[in-house]
């Protein structure tokens, strides 16, 4: 088994393979290009970005500048907001369902080292899903760790860091982001 078919399951894989290189390096350029285009042109963007991610929905508003390591475990739904500067390490797939905001400078880290230090040492690493359901929107400056799924109609507080899965139809804030209160309370 290749070591990109080891990321694509979700098992841990040698991050200095060759192969996986190419793919960060093919990655960083795309995002590079990305970056250069002025942020209203949406349809340069929404071109380059289907070229980049597996899959991308119509309606996609994504400011620059974006980074990401790979783009192909990347699928975007339909009527997507991301704003400016959000980071994807996307060693595992990220998947944002129909009509999510991601607030400026967000961040998805799927990837996740081994707690064996020789492992770490060696460039081994492993990363878990990330999903976002329908109409979730993420305050800016928050962080969404490896293999959390955000139900849907979620609102996650501007700086959050949301360490496990979040249920529908809920406000969550904080450090790691808790529940505050039921979207059906303000309804």
């Amino acid at each position: 088994m290749t070591e990109k078919e080891k990321q694509l399951r979700c098992e841990e894989f040698w991050n200095n393979d060759s192969e996986i290189r190419k793919a960060k390096v093919h990655a960083r350029e795309m995002c590079r290009k990305l970056n250069a285009i002025p942020a209203e042109d949406n349809a340069a963007i929404l071109q380059l970005a289907q070229e980049l991610f597996s899959s991308c929905g119509e309606g996609l508003t994504l400011k620059p500048p974006f980074h990401c390591d790979f783009g192909y475990t990347i699928s975007i739904g339909k009527n997507v907001l991301i704003n400016f500067q959000c980071v994807f390490l996307d060693a595992a797939p990220i998947t944002i369902a129909d009509n999510c905001f991601i607030g400026p400078n967000t961040g998805f880290y799927t990837v996740n080292h081994p707690l064996n230090p020789d492992r770490r040492n060696e460039g081994y690493v492993y990363g878990r899903p990330i999903v976002l359901k329908e109409n979730v929107w993420i305050g800016g400056s928050s962080t969404i760790l490896s293999g959390v799924t955000i139900g849907k109609n979620v609102v996650v507080g501007a700086g959050s860091v949301v360490t496990r899965d979040i249920p529908d139809n809920v406000i969550v804030a904080g450090n790691p982001a808790r529940i505050l209160r039921s979207i059906e309370d303000l309804v």
